[in-house]
């Protein structure tokens, strides 16, 4: 693909929650390491700059009031996954995250939302569920059980792809694997089963394929308006080869929630409504 490529930018309309009860108590994946500090005004800091940069880019952001007690609320990509205006609640796997699914769902229930379910098996939301055009991944071996792979698919009406993840620094798929657009994109090969990385390759023969020093610092944790793409500032190698493919990367600084193993995407849920 040439730079010359035009790209547009899809609106989108998102849902956020404030760090206001972020910190690192318990570690339920690598990246999480309680003996390490965490700066609480920083972390606001970092997300506020997130949110801000979504709205300049012509987004609209909601929010979701976070609750004591819940640390990694913040990361509302976890929280549910909307497609169709239908949302499929998140049910965590850790008793640490257990409320965040039932807070999430109430928040679109006392928003008028009609066809909200709530799963039988365990499933992360966004963290694993990743909607490509009318497709959508699903990335299970860490967290989400791939029975929910099936739920899901029958309550969105659309194909589900399982994907499984061998490398626990990259628990979730959106830590392994960004959309780019309806039929686009990147991924870290390593972070996969060798039969998931061929079922990639068959999917998506013109992926970029992430570095393992751009998948260290969570490049992939990344969010795509179409045109802009969203990513952490360290992730170098991959913002050369957006460039490349025609779109304009946009490096964002969230090292703060990167303690608790998080960033841009994991911030940002979408409501597709």
């Amino acid at each position: 693909m040439s730079a010359t490529i035009s790209r547009e930018v899809v609106r989108k309309r998102f849902l956020m929650c404030p760090p206001r009860h972020f910190d690192v108590t318990y570690s339920i994946n690598p990246w999480m390491r309680p003996e390490k500090p965490v700066d609480a005004a920083l972390a606001f800091s970092q997300w506020e700059g997130l949110r801000d940069l979504y709205v300049e880019l012509g987004h609209t952001v909601e929010i979701i009031e976070p609750l004591p007690g819940l640390p990694d609320m913040v990361f509302a990509a976890n929280g549910a996954t909307v497609v169709d205006g239908r949302v499929f609640g998140a049910r965590f796997r850790h008793v640490e995250r257990t409320a965040e699914g039932p807070a999430y769902l109430s928040w679109f229930a006392e928003r008028g939302y009609r066809e909200v379910r709530w799963p039988e098996h365990i499933n992360e939301g966004e963290g694993d569920y990743l909607v490509v055009g009318r497709r959508i991944l699903a990335g299970t071996g860490f967290r989400t059980d791939p029975r929910s792979h099936d739920e899901a698919q029958e309550f969105f009406g659309l194909p589900v792809i399982g994907l499984t993840l061998v490398n626990p620094e990259f628990y979730h798929l959106d830590t392994a694997l960004s959309v780019l657009s309806d039929d686009e994109v990147m991924y870290y090969p390593e972070a996969f089963t060798p039969g998931s990385r061929a079922v990639l390759e068959e999917m998506f023969p013109d992926a970029i394929r992430a570095t393992a020093a751009d998948a260290a610092v969570f490049g992939l944790n990344a969010l795509s308006d179409g045109r802009h793409v969203l990513l952490p500032d360290a992730a170098v190698n991959l913002k050369a080869r957006l460039r490349e493919r025609g779109f304009e990367p946009i490096g964002v600084d969230l090292t703060e929630l990167l303690k608790a193993g998080g960033s841009v995407k994991c911030c940002t849920l979408e409501l597709r409504d």
